[in-house]
């Protein structure tokens, strides 16, 4: 595996990738990222799992991540939409989706990523919700300052053309809609703006 950046950028999805790659199974086989952007996370996966697989609508964000992936072995790139790919069911032993979901339809991509892991996989998905309520706007307050200080001592910043959307639902409804797919699931809201969702598909 070649070196990749000394200092890679840093941002509020990369603050997450050490929960994520924590969450990898031991002696996991393939592994798969939906919404991979220019790569950052499945470059660091590549270290983790036998085969990585990528996949991202933007043809920019792929064709950088492409030319950051040179020399590493076992790792593909993927230009296309995520629910319509040709990917093999069953075929992954972790999945991970980071602030990708609220671009698609939420219960139709959690749905596919279930189908696609394996068996005693793990499925990892960190996104972006809608402020709806009181308590969701308490929190956001609160921690504006954390997050604005954070993001000044780590000198937030990521890939340029990297496509945004504003999120539909709100963390309420992410969290009903992924109970109810997910039997089991484990939800959490973090400070810097973001949730994750953590679930292991049944082995049986």
């Amino acid at each position: 595996m070649p070196d990749d950046d000394l200092k890679p950028y840093w941002n509020t999805n990369v603050a997450r990738h050490p929960d994520i790659l924590r969450a990898v199974p031991a002696g996991c086989r393939d592994a798969l990222d939906v919404g991979c952007g220019d790569g950052l996370l499945a470059r660091k996966l590549a270290g983790r799992a036998g085969r990585v697989t990528g996949i991202d609508t933007s043809p920019e964000m792929i064709g950088r991540a492409r030319g950051l992936a040179a020399g590493y072995a076992d790792l593909t790139f993927v230009e296309g939409d995520f629910l319509a790919a040709d990917l093999p069911a069953s075929g992954y032993d972790f999945i991970c989706s980071v602030t990708a979901i609220h671009h698609m339809e939420f219960e139709a991509a959690l749905t596919r990523m279930c189908d696609l892991l394996r068996p005693g996989g793990t499925l990892v998905v960190v996104g972006l919700a809608r402020d709806a309520s009181v308590a969701d706007w308490t929190v956001r307050v609160a921690g504006a300052p954390v997050v604005r200080i954070t993001k000044l001592l780590r000198r937030a910043s990521g890939p340029e053309a990297m496509p945004v959307a504003d999120p539909r639902m709100s963390y309420a409804q992410v969290r009903a809609s992924a109970g109810r797919l997910l039997p089991g699931v484990r939800y959490r809201r973090h400070v810097l703006r973001r949730y994750s969702l953590v679930w292991e598909k049944p082995a049986g």
